[in-house]
């Protein structure tokens, strides 16, 4: 079983930043592509970001500019930097993750518990 935790959501004013952490653990052989999704209510989970093993990157056009997906593969951990937060950025962030969990496994989808980041007016 695979676990991803994730950290540093919070509440900041227009123009912040902050930083997520989401850290994998468990049986792991591998990840394949890690990324970050955001979910407001009566809305579905959209795309932040995500970033392969190899370091290829794509983002939603909204955050293209001010946010930033990187990965320690030696940690198993994806991080998000949010600069110049808007409102509009206000969500619950998701991590997500594809695992291999053995040699011979496929790729599984993972997702951690969410994490609240409010941007104020």
């Amino acid at each position: 079983q695979v676990q991803l935790v994730e950290s540093g959501g919070g509440l900041v004013p227009t123009g912040g930043s902050l930083r997520l952490s989401c850290a994998a653990s468990g049986s792991i052989v591998s990840i394949n592509v890690m990324g970050w999704y955001r979910q407001v209510p009566g809305k579905q989970r959209e795309l932040v970001a995500r970033i392969t093993s190899g370091g290829s990157t794509n983002y939603a056009d909204s955050v293209k500019g001010r946010f930033t997906i990187s990965r320690d593969n030696a940690k198993n951990t994806v991080y998000l930097q949010m600069n110049s937060l808007k409102p509009d950025d206000t969500a619950v962030y998701y991590c997500n993750a594809w695992v291999k969990e053995t040699i011979t496994s496929f790729f599984n989808e993972y997702w951690g518990q969410g994490t609240q980041v409010t941007v104020s007016s």
